[in-house]
């Protein structure tokens, strides 16, 4: 049978390298997104607003997927309404789906605010884990999106029939435009202002994840898990941590990300130095910048997600990531994250998103 793939946030940093590594697998794909990427060779992009159950009957009318990957989410001001909103986009793409009986598994991305906590009580006193994170640790006694988008795949999946897996990334690396979490867009964009402007590489974070140790996930990577996971019966109705294998101190890669954009960094100097507070004025720098290098993308929001940058890197501990779970099933793949990071600002200049 043909594996047809939904990619629920086709758009995104993760949703669009899932899709591109599917195309390249042979599956036939669809792109869910309210504003549908049209770059993407061979992706079928489908306009639907998750909110709204008549647009999704609409638009999935003809389409019976076989695999669903939910990689999109919505940003609310309290958790209570991110819960009722991410929880309600799940149930409804599901509902949308259920009568057609076509599909088979379920995969849904997440993140480590699982065993974090949510923004509004991000890795604060009272809610920090102990590290390694591992997929046992159980869930925090306190509201988070995370959980209630979980419970809708499982009983959907009780009710339908599918198996599922949970994916848990810490910070995803890659590149999307528009996206609300894109530490590594963020970094290239504040190294290119210091760059122009002359001024220093200033870190914004804590001493915690200065010196201490930290990982990442290439989103080629969490795509390669992705689907595994859907492929693998051994993988099926479990969750899984998502990293790239290695692990680093921001304190030595903060530098490399410096000597790679030719600019001087400055290290924690016993305060915290927000990148939000630090790139506040800077829409207008970098409209000159852009059209100085005529670059394709002149709006600072569109590229840069600070206020995200700064809940990763002002966490009051390191967090590492345990990943022996999936690899005893099997799930063998690696990135060294220096060459993610370089990855990315290589691909960022070759399309003219960063001089």
């Amino acid at each position: 049978m043909d594996k047809i793939a939904l990619v629920v946030g086709a758009s995104g940093i993760t949703g669009s390298n899932l899709a591109q590594k599917l195309i390249s697998k042979g599956w036939i794909t669809y792109g869910l997104a309210r504003n549908p990427q049209q770059d993407i060779e061979n992706l079928t992009p489908v306009a639907a607003n998750l909110l709204d159950p008549e647009s999704l009957e609409k638009a999935l009318h003809n389409i019976a997927p076989t695999h669903i990957f939910i990689t999109s989410w919505m940003r609310n001001d309290t958790e209570a309404e991110n819960i009722r909103v991410n929880s309600l986009m799940v149930r409804n793409l599901l509902n949308a789906l259920s009568a057609k009986k076509s599909v088979q598994h379920v995969a849904l991305v997440t993140g480590l605010k699982h065993y974090l906590g949510p923004f509004e009580a991000y890795a604060k006193e009272g809610f920090l884990p102990e590290t390694p994170l591992r997929e046992e640790q159980p869930r925090l006694d306190i509201e988070n999106f995370y959980y209630a988008q979980e419970d809708e795949v499982y009983a959907a999946a009780d009710r339908d029939g599918f198996t599922w897996s949970i994916h848990r990334p810490h910070t995803v690396i890659g590149k999307a435009v528009g996206n609300l979490m894109n530490l590594g867009t963020t970094l290239a964009v504040y190294a290119t202002i210091c760059k122009e402007t002359g001024r220093p590489f200033r870190w914004p974070g804590s001493e915690a994840q200065w010196n201490g140790l930290s990982d990442v996930t290439d989103a080629r990577m969490l795509a390669r898990q992705l689907i595994w996971a859907s492929t693998t019966d051994a993988a099926r109705n479990e969750a899984f941590n998502i990293v790239n294998g290695d692990f680093f101190r921001w304190k030595w890669l903060w530098n490399k990300i410096a000597e790679h954009f030719g600019i001087e960094a400055v290290g924690f100097d016993g305060t915290i130095h927000p990148l939000e507070e630090e790139m506040a004025n800077d829409a207008a720098v970098w409209k000159e910048i852009a059209e100085r290098h005529n670059l394709a993308e002149s709006n600072l929001d569109r590229l840069a997600s600070a206020w995200h940058t700064d809940l990763d890197l002002g966490r009051p501990i390191e967090v590492m990531t345990d990943m022996s779970k999936s690899r005893k099933l099997g799930f063998t793949a690696f990135q060294h994250t220096e060459g993610s990071f370089y990855d990315l600002f290589e691909q960022l200049r070759n399309e003219n998103l960063i001089p």
